[in-house]
């Protein structure tokens, strides 16, 4: 099909805890596969207050995050030159190919990231501190 709507709620939620291969134990709606999207991920990420994407990289993969709701702490950068920044709702942050990222809920609330990544390739996290500059 050349284009598709839908609404948030028809986007089953998955819970990643009953994924064996795939952490963090979130839930997540996987916007790409039911828009069907040839280059881009797109992922509604829901975080309980306390949980986290630990800190990871991924090789190819540019990732641009969006706070729909909540309160994070975010850990960006290269290994050895992280930095801490505090972002809520509206806030809008970008982690380029092999750069350090991740992110907790640090909020009180349920929070939600949407997260964008391109290119839609298998590009699974890495160790930021093995990452050779």
């Amino acid at each position: 099909m050349e284009y598709e709507v839908v609404h948030t709620d028809d986007v089953p939620l998955t819970d990643l805890s009953e994924t064996d291969d795939v952490p963090p134990d979130l839930q997540i709606r996987a916007l790409d596969e039911v828009l069907d999207t040839d280059d881009v991920q797109l992922k509604l990420w829901y975080f309980e207050p306390g949980e986290e994407i630990q800190y990871h990289a991924h090789s190819e993969q540019e990732e641009i995050f969006y706070a729909l709701e909540g309160e994070f702490s975010l850990k960006l950068g290269r290994s050895g030159e992280e930095e801490f920044v505090e972002a809520d709702a509206g806030t809008f942050w970008i982690a380029k190919p092999e750069i350090g990222h991740g992110h907790r809920n640090v909020g009180d609330e349920q929070g939600v990231v949407l997260a964008i990544g391109a290119p839609a390739v298998d590009d699974p996290g890495l160790d930021p501190h093995e990452i050779d500059d």
